[in-house]
């Protein structure tokens, strides 16, 4: 069975008495290890697909496993748990605490987690120093370029070492160059063994990827 399954899975959005499907009757395997990229215009779905993946959004119909895990049977405390545990988060946007520093920021994943209060700051200093940041960890993000806050938001998904890392459109913000160094560092945790889902318009990243998924209208074009 492959580590992230998922099966005849469909989701639908509420609009008035409007529904709009996002994602109709999708079925695939993801293997642990592999590193996959989700590719497809706008619109087509594809960030939907990944917020499923990661729990953050649950099915209309169909079923959504991780490591035999079925996410639709988790409540929302056992959810949060199951995302701390297995997954890593990279967005577009960042979504950087402003009025936190570096470290501070990637720190927040371990704060809610038992005993971690000794050491968060120290597993938030070596993912900072891991991205080549260590020396800029009390800067807010407004004093960090937008290369720099990726790199502190790919810190932050890693920080708690989770075997799966979700990246939407990771570097939709960035110059091609800085875009470049961060393929390259997700590229770098793929070899360690993590597996990396990644959300992107771009044919070039998909290139990154060991198999690209592409979608279209929701489906998954064969």
């Amino acid at each position: 069975m492959s580590l992230i399954e998922l099966t005849d899975v469909a989701k639908n959005f509420q609009a008035g008495e409007e529904s709009y499907p996002a994602v109709r009757g999708v079925s695939l395997g993801i293997d642990s290890g592999e590193f996959v990229a989700i590719m497809g215009p706008s619109g087509s779905g594809k960030s939907t697909l990944l917020s499923l993946i990661g729990g953050l959004s649950r099915p209309t119909a169909g079923t959504v496993t991780v490591d035999g895990i079925d996410l639709g049977s988790l409540g929302p405390n056992r959810l949060s748990d199951f995302r701390r545990e297995y997954l890593g988060f990279v967005f577009q946007s960042f979504y950087l605490v402003p009025y936190l520093t570096a470290i501070e920021n990637v720190m927040l994943p371990l704060t809610i987690q038992p005993g971690m209060n000794g050491t968060a700051k120290d597993a938030a200093m070596d993912a900072l120093s891991r991205v080549g940041l260590g020396a800029k960890s009390l800067r807010l993000p407004s004093q960090l370029s937008g290369g720099e806050q990726e790199r502190v938001a790919i810190a932050r998904a890693i920080v708690n070492k989770p075997p799966v890392i979700l990246a939407d459109e990771p570097t939709g913000n960035l110059d091609t160059r800085t875009g470049d160094h961060v393929l390259d560092m997700m590229q770098e945790l793929h070899k360690e063994g993590r597996t990396i889902i990644m959300v992107t318009h771009n044919a070039e990243n998909a290139k990154r990827a060991n198999r690209t998924i592409e979608i279209r209208d929701g489906q998954v074009v064969v």
